[in-house]
């Protein structure tokens, strides 16, 4: 499939007069597609009832004249100040009881049934006029689900939602009484009116009753996004898309995924290290500039499966961003890099945003392909030379990798509500997994825990699912690759009780969690022969064989070479150990990268993506400093 670059662009902030010239120069860069319109609202419906499209249609000729494909966003991420007039309640409540006002986006609860009827029917207006336009290639769905912690909303609308949810899920409320184990301190409710949200308790609320808080907020961000797709899917044929995030977790991906035809997510790579990874001050150091080696590669892998295959990146970072602790420079050349690493592994549009840097508002610190005044930013050049390489390079044809990781959104939910130890999170443990995969130079695909197909992969990694469903049970069973499963899976029952028989309960192995020990960040326990523990260590029972043990006796790993349970957190030299003695059981060939270089095959090229600032050689190729090669792939 032939890639494109794309750009995000706001005529509304600038003058008409402007917009052929920019819509000119974002050809001359290579540019193929534009999305326009996701903040709109105000401009497009300014009183309620009375709509300008007239500056919208001008937009869209001028844009398409141009040559350029449009995405069209619903606006529903910004509600104009008049909706919040029309429901005063309409706004999302912080966990301490505080509403989150107007004056910035993002300022609604998912559970407002007046505000999600505006919203169909925004989407139906913009749908009747644009849904059959040639011009308009694609369609986005509301803006960034979660951003600003904004999915958790403890108002009435949500709490009035969570009941009837509560009285649909169990049916009577000695059923839900007995699923949450409510004998215990006397919380046991006689009607599902009464059932409040787990927020403000004297000390931690049953844990129960937040996982079913939880389940239920994913549950309304996929009914909010569902019902703007019933509107639109019988008025277009063009595909609907959303833009997810990095590391945002409150609602399942997969599950809004399911409705919508592409994935797409917003990589912003120098503002996640101090927002939303794990490091010590060297590693960030020395990544200042490029970004982790990981975190992007890891959730372009995400939203490929989110996606069934189809996924965008629709916001890539051209620049620094605004909103980060500290917000640094790319270093010369990554801008190319973060886009070629993101066509390697499937994308099929990359899009800048944005085009030109606001000069107001509370973006106006974040870089775009041009600076205000119309000066081109670095960041435009390496766009240019990214386009003109996506010439030269015929089509990129993704391909099954040998290695699969399975993530579950409930278990996020689940360690997050019961994390029994101040450090321990689902999406690091995952990471960590992820991260050893990618340094021993294997390419890794995820697969989702509620339809686990694990056909054709050699390896399959399961770290820390809480619950493992019969569907992924036998999944693992069958799998005629390589399976590790652990630490903490098959903890917890899907009402967050502990099961009996104890965990990991696997049909396979004759393996028992006995008790487990969370443990502080300076702990460390050695493995003989490299590696060590830390974070988690799990007390086994049973017959399985010990394939590894700490010096002071804890058995971390049993079972076979093929078929494994890890009850404890390796630390990067464990996890190592691990991967290169399982991938060689199966016939998977290992390499330990250069620091910052990773891999990713295609089903014709193998691509290697160095975020150093040195220069490295791998398989015989030289790659630069923050900079990218590709060669033919080897057939296997």
């Amino acid at each position: 499939m032939k890639r494109a670059l794309g750009v995000c662009y706001y005529p509304e902030h600038w003058p008409e007069d402007e917009w052929a010239l920019d819509a000119q120069q974002m050809v001359d860069t290579g540019i193929a597609w534009v999305r326009i319109g996701e903040f709109a609202w105000s401009r497009l419906e300014p009183v309620p009832g009375q709509f300008d499209f007239d500056w919208l249609d001008r937009a869209i000729n001028t844009l398409a004249a141009a040559g350029l494909r449009l995405v069209l966003g619903t606006p529903t991420a910004t509600p104009p100040r008049w909706m919040i007039d029309r429901y005063p309640d309409m706004l999302a409540v912080a966990a301490d009881g505080a509403p989150r006002g107007f004056g910035s986006r993002r300022h609604y609860c998912f559970s407002h049934a007046g505000y999600r009827s505006e919203c169909e029917r925004i989407a139906r207006i913009l749908g009747e006029r644009y849904g059959r336009d040639p011009r308009i290639h694609a369609w986005q769905i509301d803006n960034e689900y979660d951003c600003h912690d904004t999915a958790l909303s403890w108002s009435p609308a949500a709490l009035a939602g969570f009941q009837a949810w509560c009285a649909a899920r169990y049916g009577t409320i000695d059923a839900l009484n007995a699923a949450w184990g409510n004998v215990f301190w006397s919380m046991e409710y006689s009607r599902f009116d009464q059932i409040g949200l787990p927020n403000q308790t004297v000390t931690e609320p049953n844990p129960s009753h937040v996982m079913a808080f939880r389940r239920y907020t994913s549950d309304a961000v996929v009914a909010f996004n569902r019902a703007q797709v019933d509107v639109l899917r019988p008025l277009t044929d063009a595909p609907l898309i959303h833009n997810y995030m990095g590391r945002i977790l409150a609602f399942d991906h997969f599950a809004v995924g399911r409705d919508l035809d592409i994935a797409s997510w917003d990589s912003y790579p120098l503002g996640f290290p101090f927002d939303r990874i794990e490091g010590d001050g060297a590693s960030r150091l020395r990544f200042l500039r490029q970004g982790d080696p990981d975190f992007q590669a890891f959730h372009h892998d995400l939203y490929r499966a989110v996606g069934r295959g189809r996924w965008w990146v629709m916001e890539q970072q051209p620049g620094p961003v605004n909103w980060a602790p500290y917000n640094t420079a790319p270093l010369d050349g990554m801008v190319r890099v973060w886009t070629w690493e993101a066509f390697a592994h499937g994308a099929e549009v990359v899009s800048y945003f944005r085009w030109r840097q606001a000069p107001f508002a509370q973006e106006q610190m974040h870089a775009g392909l041009l600076r205000p005044d119309r000066v081109p930013a670095p960041g435009r050049a390496e766009a240019i030379q990214v386009a003109s390489e996506i010439a030269a390079l015929p089509d990129i044809a993704p391909v099954q990798a040998p290695v699969a990781i399975v993530f579950d959104y409930a278990s996020v939910w689940a360690w997050e509500t019961q994390p029994q130890g101040a450090d321990f999170d689902y999406f690091r443990l995952v990471f960590s997994a992820y991260r050893a995969l990618r340094r021993a130079g294997l390419s890794v695909d995820i697969v989702p825990a509620d339809d686990p197909d694990l056909t054709g992969y050699a390896l399959t990694l399961v770290p820390g699912c809480a619950t493992l469903s019969d569907a992924l049970q036998t999944a693992v069973a069958e799998a005629s690759g390589a399976v590790l499963v652990g630490p903490r899976s098959n903890a917890k029952t899907t009402e967050m009780a502990i099961p009996v028989p104890l965990p990991p309960a696997l049909p396979w192995l004759d393996i028992t969690v006995a008790r487990t020990e969370s443990l502080p960040p300076d702990y460390v326990s050695r493995v003989p022969g490299g590696g060590a523990i830390g974070h988690w260590l799990e007390h086994l029972e049973g017959s399985a064989p010990r394939l590894l043990e700490t010096e002071d006796g804890h058995t971390v790993l049993v079972g076979t070479a093929r078929k494994a349970y890890l009850g404890a957190w390796p630390n990067d030299a464990l996890w190592d150990r691990i991967i290169a003695d399982m991938a060689t059981e199966v016939g998977l060939s290992c390499a330990k990268m250069p620091d910052g270089v990773r891999l990713r095959d295609t089903a014709t090229h193998r691509f290697a993506i160095n975020y150093g600032a040195e220069a490295a050689t791998v398989d015989g190729h030289t790659v630069g400093p923050a900079d990218v090669a590709w060669w033919p792939r080897e057939r296997d």
